[in-house]
């Protein structure tokens, strides 16, 4: 078992890398232990964006502490994933500590990308270092006129050349953003946070700068290659893997549980899921960032055509949980307004968010499972009285908890809170 520190135990860590393979140790520890600790229902947890091992075993360690208490005579064990992802360390979580860099980063505000995120991007974009720095040097310099917004978007572009993972959908196309026109794309952005940051209502007076979108159109492709990698980690390594978990110890209920991205690796993971295996008995995505048609059998816009995780909640002996909440600004608007900014001839102003925040191109965490027949809608309160269905999909407004934090991500990792653990054991039916 990993880390000594963690705040439950038995407590397992499952690393896996980009391509989906597991660490070899990690998951024969995990098979040989889970039935010699007499574990009966294993909790497995996925992180977001997190872009390193301390920060995901922190977060594990902060939403597993009230656990035990909530359920003491359970025969409890834990997992938690890790999996190569990666954040902009300007992006405040709320309750967590500030980077260093982040701190730096006002200290010096000219640089546009601290040390932290550059050398988080060197690591997700292998190969790319000289696009890196000429980006970088791009955001610092921001040169006049629309040529070096162009350019931005080219060498934005060549970042992702190669990039595989599974889609939300079966849409062709996605995400449009990146074909589109630079300079209207980091217009848009910029727009929308003008509104979201922290200059308020003063910021809707003044002419947004376009360069403050290109740092946002760098994240987005950031988001992109982590939300494709989730898919695939899912697919190819944790659903593989709970198959032989299965076989090793047939009598462990397993309860997954994922934030953000998370949320994306472990519903794909059910698309990994051997068919006959049923040990997996509830589902909980918190502020999962993927698209809500992801279950359709027919998408509203397009009836000829699915979600990629078209009926795979049926292969949950259980719920399918799906927590979001309108005080997520990175799911609310940045989601849908990257989705559709090139794939809608229609544009909008920056302070008219709401024009671009179409149904087409939701996320879960925004609005909840969409466009799956009798999905159950509940708030948070409800939920935790035990008004969980048995089983299929059901949406849970979580703003009642999850609802601080600042631009641009607004509440998204917002999630420290013992009533989300508890909705976790809810949904698992564990008491």
């Amino acid at each position: 078992m990993a880390d000594p520190g963690m705040s439950v135990t038995p407590y397992w860590e499952l690393t896996f890398d980009a391509d989906g393979d597991v660490d070899g140790p990690e998951r024969d520890r995990l098979l040989t232990q889970v039935t010699e600790r007499g574990v009966r229902d294993l909790i497995v947890f996925s992180h977001g964006w997190n872009n390193d091992r301390s920060g995901a075993t922190a977060l594990y360690r902060r939403f597993f502490a009230p656990v035990p208490q909530l359920a003491p005579k359970a025969r409890l064990g834990y997992v938690g994933v890790i999996w190569p992802s990666m954040r902009f360390s300007d992006e405040p979580i709320p309750d967590f500590p500030r980077s260093v860099a982040a701190v730096e980063a006002e200290a010096a505000p000219r640089l546009a990308l601290d040390k932290d995120t550059r050398r988080a991007l060197l690591e997700t974009f292998p190969g790319r270092a000289a696009v890196l720095d000429q980006l970088a040097r791009m955001l610092d310099e921001r040169p006049d006129g629309t040529e070096g917004l162009t350019e931005f978007g080219r060498l934005v572009r060549l970042l992702l050349d190669g990039s595989q993972g599974p889609a939300d959908t079966d849409e062709p196309g996605e995400p449009a953003v990146f074909d589109a026109d630079p300079v209207t794309v980091c217009e848009e952005f910029a727009g929308a946070l003008s509104v979201l940051g922290p200059a308020g209502d003063a910021a809707r007076f003044g002419l947004p700068n376009p360069w403050d979108g290109a740092k946002e159109l760098l994240r987005q492709a950031t988001y992109y290659r982590m939300k494709r990698r989730a898919g695939t980690v899912g697919e190819r390594g944790l659903g593989p893997l709970l198959g032989r978990l299965a076989g090793a110890a047939p009598g462990v209920r397993v309860h997954l549980a994922g934030h953000s991205f998370g949320g994306r690796l472990v519903a794909f993971a059910l698309r990994g899921l051997p068919g006959p295996v049923r040990t997996v008995k509830s589902v909980t995505l918190i502020q999962g960032a993927f698209s809500h048609y992801a279950f359709a059998a027919r998408l509203p816009h397009a009836p000829d055509r699915s979600g990629a995780l078209k009926d795979l909640q049926r292969h949950i002996d259980g719920p399918l949980v799906c927590c979001y909440s309108h005080f997520d600004a990175a799911l609310g608007t940045f989601y849908p307004l990257a989705s559709r900014l090139a794939g809608d001839d229609r544009s909008c102003a920056g302070n008219e968010i709401a024009a671009v925040l179409g149904p087409r191109w939701g996320a879960m965490g925004h609005d909840g499972v969409q466009a799956v027949p009798d999905t159950a809608s509940l708030d948070l309160a409800a939920a935790l009285r035990g008004a969980l269905p048995a089983s299929g999909c059901v949406n849970v407004d979580a703003a009642a908890v999850v609802r601080n934090g600042g631009a641009p991500s607004g509440a998204h990792s917002d999630i420290v809170h013992p009533e989300l653990a508890r909705l976790v054991l809810t949904a698992g039916r564990i008491t």
